[in-house]
């Protein structure tokens, strides 16, 4: 009817004026619908915007948090790492692992390792093991060409004075040119005695290569004659075989912690904190810790 009316040419003056408050009517309805319904839109909008905006800062947070929980749980997992330099404090029932990292190396150590690497080289080549020579100087003197020990062996090697002799008479030294406390000739004098016992071992059968530098060690350390003695003892130059024999042959049982300590002390202990000086001797090419 309003769509009759509205375009009815022959209305009234009131029928117009009625369709123009009807169309008021309608118009003012209309913006007020509209308006609402703007507010409720702009409100949707502001609530999906919020929504949106925690969702982006609530990720970064669930998933640092599930990181943090991935690495824990990694961490519980993975077997624990071999103890190196740990001391164990115990008090009652609780145990503190307290980690402590390796001290400096001694000052001498630098001022002396040019020497060290050119006398290793020379007699055991390019490829020699100067980061195992090292630490046996590390153990030997710590490194102090002034040292002599209560059984008077002396300098960076810690050469016994009947070594010395024998070492020198054995290279054609006169005994002026034989110079224990000297640094450089110690330095040579230690890489050549154990390039001698290396050589010497080689006759006793075939040993990899750590098995026989740890012999030799334990022949500077102890004597070549207590090692080739619990050798025959063993029946065999297997390293374990030998240590194991240690008391049993020429040696007295009371020496063993000493000279099984030896090696142990130099490859194991000391070798890692030189490994920057040249090829390390791996425990693991003679079948590991057996």
């Amino acid at each position: 009817m309003l769509g009759r009316r509205a375009y009815d040419i022959g209305a009234t003056p009131n029928q117009s004026r009625e369709i123009g408050e009807e169309l008021d009517r309608i118009d003012t309805t209309f913006r007020r619908r509209f308006r609402d319904w703007m507010i409720v839109l702009s409100v949707m909008y502001v609530i999906g915007a919020a929504v949106v905006l925690w969702a982006i800062n609530i990720t970064p947070v669930r998933a640092a948090e599930a990181a943090r929980h991935a690495v824990a749980e990694a961490a519980s997992a993975a077997p624990a790492p071999a103890p190196v330099n740990i001391t164990n404090i115990t008090h009652s029932t609780t145990t503190t692992i307290i980690v402590r990292p390796d001290p400096p190396l001694p000052a001498n150590a630098k001022r002396w390792r040019s020497d060290l690497t050119r006398a290793a080289h020379t007699v055991w080549g390019l490829d020699a093991p100067v980061p195992a020579f090292a630490a046996q100087v590390h153990q030997e003197s710590t490194w102090n060409p002034d040292a002599v020990s209560p059984v008077g062996a002396q300098g960076l090697g810690q050469f016994m004075p009947g070594t010395s002799s024998w070492w020198c008479s054995l290279n054609n030294m006169t005994p002026a040119q034989c110079m224990p406390r000297n640094p450089v000739w110690s330095l040579r004098a230690l890489v050549g005695h154990d390039r001698w016992l290396w050589n010497q071992l080689g006759r006793m059968g075939s040993m990899d290569p750590y098995s026989k530098a740890w012999a030799m060690l334990r022949a500077y350390n102890g004597g070549l004659g207590h090692w080739q003695a619990e050798a025959r003892v063993a029946g065999s130059t297997d390293r374990l075989a030998v240590d194991a024999a240690c008391g049993r042959a020429r040696r007295h049982r009371s020496h063993c912690a000493e000279s099984l300590g030896y090696p142990k002390r130099i490859l194991i202990e000391l070798q890692p904190r030189y490994a920057a000086w040249g090829p390390v001797l791996d425990i693991r090419s003679s079948g590991g810790t057996r």
